[in-house]
């Protein structure tokens, strides 16, 4: 009396944190809606969620204060509104009267993601190219992502945001967001107090795990820097009750509230290693006053280059605390990730996380007992352990239950859910019941036969749920190494070690495992280029045909894909040439020139001639023979590469001989 969706295998399922199909809300398509209004000369207003109180909910504000409301848009407002203003930061946001903080420091840690903020913030809207008063945002929802058309009216009290509003008047980015999750909840009401973990998952479609400070993992801190360096969502809380007027306290932190997880690092200090954890305060100030916090003295005794990396005085509501004073002030932290990769703590072996997905409706009266007291099971799902040496943290179970109405958790069964053990269930590991959207928990399970029991403690009403069951194993899907590349050697010289790439790589390699040619491309543009282009003021970027060069020069397993390994040596050289480009380049014009390559290809030690640099600058350069860094990059990395891989194949360092297929191997793929 159940439905059942399976979906198997995480990667075929949007794993990567895309979208994979797209829901229209309340079934308005967003470019139809547009050109309508675009070809009759309108500005769109939407009559699913109109500019009227019932947008705003009877209850959030006084009888009066809620005819008070004025709806305008950014139009109304200023001359010439942007979307979007030197990009999107956690900086932009600022909390208005709306008790949303727990919305809004999600979103701040959506906006240090870009590979999600990409999916709930679509590039195709701005407020000059086909501008007809209309927006669009997607949020996933109950297993589906959602597109939610809004009209760009916002509404003001008094003269005043009534919710969130930008730092910089002039950016409707946060605003408009807003808007789009409070009609996806039903109402702006909806959004005054709710739970951070909720937000974060609506943003990734990800799943969540919340460790109690009051009881924190002794590997706490570990979890929070796997969280950081593989690009999870993060956000914390603060002991006390959601309520109108927060309490602050003597040393700047608030009761009751919600704050984003930036950072984490370890700092030398007083012969020693401090643990902190960077903070954001979702009001836009409001900051820690102890410890680490931006004037205090802790940071005069960490060797400079700590400081100056790490250390801001800034009233920007970002702060530093240690790991200790952390947990003595919060009392949860929630981590989010479209796979739960802050579990392996920081080991990025050979290991991926696979996702079986079941959505169950229940039908009214249907139930059984179960052997661990009064509850009623709502359906069976078997799961195998295998026998690989995963056992630590190699589970993940949710179970969310379809909100009738986007209900608030009053109106919420109490759900849980029964891990039974063993071909005779002979154990059961009961969660326990939670009023909640959702429940997950973490397991370490032995190898062997396990069934999930998704339950209630509560009869005779019909629901909808999502269950979802993760698990980490071993990626076997490993080319062998007679398939290794004969271009390149397999053990690449190591320069002076730097752990940068490291930290790069988790955060963008498709579950901290491999990158391809897309994911490079957006490591370079947006990573190791932002630096040069900021001192340059403007330069190309890295065609997606160049990172795909690029790999394939470091592609030892010749499989289309760069693990860890292949990625570091890729890196050193960037670093090399990037130095040496900003050399070159004495008059910051972002380019070089023959006489800059010449050079370049002496130093190195390598020797050709004239007709040979020509042809380089006609492959790489533009029309004025000139080459911009992606461009110098590929070639002499490429150059570098094959005469390093000539040397090491040829006898007598002048002649080599391929087979056909080593050949053209080379040429084709190299």
């Amino acid at each position: 009396m159940y439905q059942r969706k399976q979906q198997q295998g995480w990667k075929k399922t949007g794993g990567d944190g895309n979208l994979t199909s797209t829901q229209k809300f309340m079934n308005q398509d967003f470019v139809d809606l547009r050109d309508r209004c675009l070809s009759r000369g309108i500005r769109f207003e939407d009559d699913t969620f109109p500019a009227l109180i019932s947008s705003i909910g009877p209850h959030l504000l006084s009888e009066d204060k809620l005819h008070q409301i004025q709806w305008m848009r950014p139009t109304d407002i200023l001359e010439n509104p942007k979307l979007i203003v030197d990009g999107v930061s956690r900086f932009d946001i600022l909390q208005g009267e709306i008790g949303d903080c727990w919305f809004l420091a999600a979103l701040g840690s959506l906006t240090l993601q870009q590979r999600f903020l990409e999916n709930v913030l679509p590039k195709d809207q701005d407020f000059k190219h086909n501008y007809a008063g209309i927006f669009h945002f997607r949020f996933w929802h109950f297993g589906d992502w959602m597109d939610v058309v809004i009209d760009d009216r916002l509404p003001f009290l008094n003269g005043s945001y009534l919710s969130v509003h930008p730092r910089n008047t002039n950016e409707f980015w946060p605003s408009l967001l807003e808007k789009a999750y409070a009609k996806l909840r039903g109402s702006y009401q909806n959004l005054h107090w709710g739970y951070i973990s909720d937000a974060l998952v609506d943003f990734t479609g990800g799943v969540q795990v919340s460790f109690d400070l009051r009881r924190p993992s002794s590997h706490l801190h570990k979890i929070i820097k796997a969280a950081v360096t593989t690009g999870c969502l993060i956000g914390c809380t603060t002991p006390g009750m959601q309520s109108t007027g927060n309490i602050e306290l003597k040393n700047g932190i608030v009761l009751g509230h919600a704050y984003t997880v930036t950072w984490a690092a370890e700092v030398p200090y007083k012969d020693r290693k401090e643990c902190l954890i960077r903070i954001w305060n979702p009001w836009g100030r409001g900051e820690w006053r102890g410890p680490w916090s931006d004037g205090s003295v802790e940071w005069d005794r960490v060797p400079a280059e700590y400081k100056n990396y790490l250390h801001q005085n800034k009233n920007d509501g970002e702060f530093w605390l240690s790991h200790q004073d952390f947990i003595d002030n919060f009392s949860s932290v929630c981590i989010c990730n479209n796979v739960p990769t802050f579990l392996n703590y920081g080991q990025y072996k050979n290991e991926i996380w696979s996702l079986d997905m079941h959505i169950i409706q229940w039908p009214q009266g249907s139930f059984a007992r179960g052997n661990s007291g009064h509850l009623f099971r709502i359906a069976e799902y078997p799961i195998q352990v295998p026998e690989p040496d995963l056992k630590i943290n190699n589970a993940v179970i949710s179970l969310m239950q379809k909100s009738p109405n986007n209900a608030r958790n009053s109106q919420l069964l109490p759900i849980g859910f029964v891990l039974s053990t063993g071909e005779t269930r002979s154990q059961e590991i009961n969660t326990g019941f939670q009023q909640a959207r959702e429940i997950v928990n973490y397991f370490s399970l032995n190898p062997g036969n396990y069934t999930v029991i998704p339950a209630t403690s509560q009869e005779g009403q019909e629901s909808e749920f999502l269950l979802r069951i993760f698990q980490r194993t071993q990626n076997n899907n490993r080319e062998s190494d007679a398939n290794l590349n004969p271009v390149v050697q397999k053990d690449m010289p190591r320069w002076n070690r730097d752990n940068s790439y490291e930290e790069v790589f988790q955060r963008y390699a498709y579950q901290s495992s491999y990158l391809d040619a897309s994911q490079l491309q957006r490591i370079l543009n947006d990573v190791f280029l932002k630096d040069l282009m900021a001192s340059l003021g403007s330069g190309d970027r890295f065609s997606f045909d160049s990172c795909r060069s690029l790999l394939a020069l470091m592609d030892f397993h010749a499989n289309g894909r760069l693990i860890l390994q292949e990625f570091e040596p890729l890196w050193k050289y960037l670093n090399k040439y990037k130095d040496i480009f900003r050399w070159e380049d004495k008059n910051k014009s972002g380019f070089l020139d023959i006489s800059s390559l010449r050079r370049v290809i002496q130093v190195a030690g390598l020797s050709f001639d004239e007709k040979f640099l020509q042809l380089m600058t006609v492959r790489y350069g533009d029309s004025s023979m000139r080459l911009s860094f992606p461009d110098f990059a590929c070639c002499m990395i490429r150059l570098e590469t094959m005469a390093k891989a000539f040397r090491n194949l040829s006898a007598n360092g002048r002649q080599i001989s391929f087979s056909e297929n080593q050949w053209m191997t080379i040429i084709m793929y190299c």
